[in-house]
């Protein structure tokens, strides 16, 4: 079935929890008809003046697309600084070089197209500030601790001894 968002329909509405610096808008008429995408998620996204988008990072598990509709923006990736406009098309593949953010420099509000693959979850890093996070449940970690398989894991007989014991009380 094909699902039709008309441009009249529009929706934009700021992101819960964002602060100063970080106000990107989201059409909200894709929730408003009920459409959630199974692998192939988009947004239609407005950046006010002088705001980024998101803190820089990259994705493990996701490809992602940006189309700007209208305005312009600045784009961060690990090539440096360039300026993006309405008709551009940037392909941000997974891994470390499809790392991104975006600026609008402008005195006016740019729109986007955000595209992203989804396969259920994804893995998304962020280099300025080290942290690591797991979405859909977006549980947030710092990298700077990277450890083995089996750290921590030393104690599995004793803990076995323990849940042997208790189950031997119950009886």
């Amino acid at each position: 079935m094909a699902t039709i968002i008309k441009k009249e329909d529009r929706d934009y509405q700021p992101h819960p929890g964002r602060m100063d610096g970080w106000r990107l808008m989201t059409d909200m008429a894709r929730q408003h008809q009920g459409l959630n995408p199974q692998y192939l998620n988009f947004d239609m996204r407005e950046l006010p003046p002088h705001q980024y988008n998101a803190a820089y990072h990259f994705h493990r598990y996701a490809e992602e697309l940006f189309m700007m509709v209208t305005g312009s923006a600045t784009l961060r990736t690990p090539e440096g600084l360039t300026e993006i406009n309405a008709g551009d098309i940037v392909f941000f593949e997974a891994g470390e070089t499809g790392a991104h953010q975006l600026y609008n420099h402008t005195g006016e509000p740019c729109t986007c197209l955000d595209i992203r693959t989804s396969i259920g979850y994804d893995v998304v890093e962020y280099p300025d500030s080290g942290k690591l996070i797991i979405t859909p449940s977006a549980e947030t970690f710092r990298k700077d601790r990277q450890v083995a398989y089996f750290d921590g894991e030393e104690r599995v007989d004793e803990i076995w001894n323990e849940l042997k014991l208790k189950a031997k009380a119950r009886e």
